[in-house]
């Protein structure tokens, strides 16, 4: 069981630091407060919401306006308890991102935002509930509402690129062919969502990753009524789906995908499971992450710097390069598995470090694993720039962005990494700017809501394109809803649905 914050409610206390224009403090009346945690119905994992320290002349802070700038405090006004854990983290650019995690479920729950002793914006902020905790199993029937609560884009462009290759989808087919076709050699998840319930029938060996996929669907099934779909997983590393048109392709869901592939990608089980476990039991997460920047980019180590283990060819020539240039290039195995370990070409092996030691360094280079690094989204949410090997790998939202506007790119057999290198050095203001806008389309499109909307949307269409009904199949068997939760809701919906 996850361990539980303490029952009574936290404070947040951001870090010191210099505030914009050379001093001030921010004004109550003028800082602005905004985002999906002040609304009762988006329900998240972690809910969270922002900041932003404005001082009295209407000037945005552009650094921390310093210690205590910003205090929140949350309550439940009909509980004697408010089991509800709560931090503010400094962004260090003048904002902040408010996040909390609800133990329990509430009536209506306060939230107080304050400078000093004065509210600030329109605090105090009153979600009217009922106000769900994540274990609460309590599902909006109306898809279309849930979308306009979650702030749902309309189209996500990588759902369309990936479903054109499936004008129609036959579950009756898919069911025999792909397990006859990949169950031998595959480890593989064949799902079934019928009436928002789970089924499951595993094939191959390593099935140990389903945990991830059960747990992002048993979320979805508890906060909306997903539509009858039935879907294969594809729990390895490698996109599966290499033929081409006109060969008859088979829908297979996978985390990454490829330019000599056809899989259909969904956010990553690592960014995945980051969002489910946000305060939970992960350290490193798309909102931690943005507290824990490093330095100022003018105080930054001006060294590039990686660390991994030998998972592709590339890393090797990485480490040799660091090694022939260290003033240069800081890179180093932390872990040797792939290839021979020959200490005197890629050693010493090096002890893993905090990822938010990363950010000391201005210069992040972003190298293929055994496919795509899933180390990006926090990459990109850092306060460095980020250099991007071309590659046939990517994530969900890999063609999104933009060579020279998110990442500086180089080529995959880093024949031009040293001449990119020099390049950002040479133009600091433009390399600055380029680690800026990587870091604002993180914020922007790779936080929990994201992730959410995306697996929605996705499961969504695809369930739109079956011409015969999901089936439970023999030999699945239901996945249940966690029953560990120390305080059970009550949930509306299903209580006057009871009642008709």
């Amino acid at each position: 069981m996850r361990g539980l914050w303490p029952l009574c409610v936290a404070l947040g206390v951001v870090a010191a630091g210099a505030a914009a224009g050379g001093g001030g403090r921010p004004s109550p009346e003028r800082s602005a407060v905004w985002g999906p945690g002040l609304r009762a119905e988006a329900a998240l994992p972690a809910r969270y919401f922002y900041v932003q320290a404005v001082d009295a002349e209407g000037q945005r802070f552009t650094s921390s306006p310093g210690e205590n700038a910003f205090q929140v405090k949350i309550t439940a006004p009909d509980e004697q308890f408010t089991r509800v854990g709560v931090q503010v983290l400094d962004r260090k650019d003048g904002s902040f991102l408010v996040r909390y995690r609800m133990y329990a479920s509430y009536k209506n729950l306060k939230i107080e935002v304050k400078t000093g002793e004065k509210h600030v914006a329109e605090s105090p902020y009153i979600l009217k509930g009922p106000i769900y905790h994540e274990n609460c199993d309590c599902p909006q029937e109306e898809s279309s509402v849930w979308l306009e609560e979650m702030n749902c884009p309309q189209i996500i462009p990588q759902i369309q690129r990936d479903l054109a290759n499936f004008p129609i989808v036959d579950p009756d087919k898919i069911a025999k062919e792909i397990p006859q076709r990949f169950g031998q050699r595959q480890s593989l998840c064949h799902y079934t969502i019928k009436d928002n319930e789970v089924y499951i029938k595993t094939y191959g060996e390593h099935v140990g990753f389903r945990i991830f996929m059960d747990a992002i669907l048993l979320s979805l099934t508890r906060k909306v009524k997903m539509p009858d779909v039935e879907f294969f997983v594809n729990l390895g590393d490698w996109p599966l789906e290499k033929r081409k048109p006109p060969q008859n392709l088979h829908p297979i869901f996978s985390w990454c995908g490829s330019s000599e592939s056809k899989d259909i990608v969904m956010p990553t089980y690592d960014l995945t499971d980051s969002v489910l476990e946000t305060m939970g039991r992960v350290s490193l997460d798309m909102m931690s992450v943005q507290a824990n920047t490093g330095p100022p980019w003018e105080d930054k180590n001006t060294t590039a710097f990686w660390r991994g283990r030998d998972s592709r060819k590339e890393r090797l020539e990485l480490v040799k390069l660091s090694r022939k240039y260290p003033e240069i290039i800081d890179a180093a195995f932390t872990n040797f598995f792939f290839f021979k370990h020959d200490e005197s070409l890629y050693g010493p092996i090096v002890k893993h470090i905090s990822f938010f030691d990363f950010f000391k360094y201005k210069y992040q280079i972003n190298i293929d694993g055994t496919v795509a690094a899933y180390r990006l989204p926090y990459l990109l949410a850092g306060n460095s720039v980020v250099l991007k090997q071309d590659s046939i790998y990517y994530e969900h939202f890999y063609n999104e962005l933009q060579p020279w506007k998110h990442y500086i790119p180089f080529k995959s057999d880093l024949s031009d990494l040293l001449e990119k290198l020099q390049w950002a050095k040479e133009h600091d203001e433009e390399a600055k700017n380029i680690a800026k806008s990587g870091q604002e389309f993180a914020r922007n499109n790779l936080m929990g809501d994201h992730i959410f909307c995306y697996y929605f949307k996705l499961f969504q269409e695809y369930a739109g394109l079956q011409v015969s009904e999901p089936k439970i199949r023999d030999g699945m068997e239901k996945v249940h809803q966690p029953d560990d939760d120390l305080f059970p809701c009550t949930c509306h919906r299903k209580k006057a649905k009871d009642e008709l």
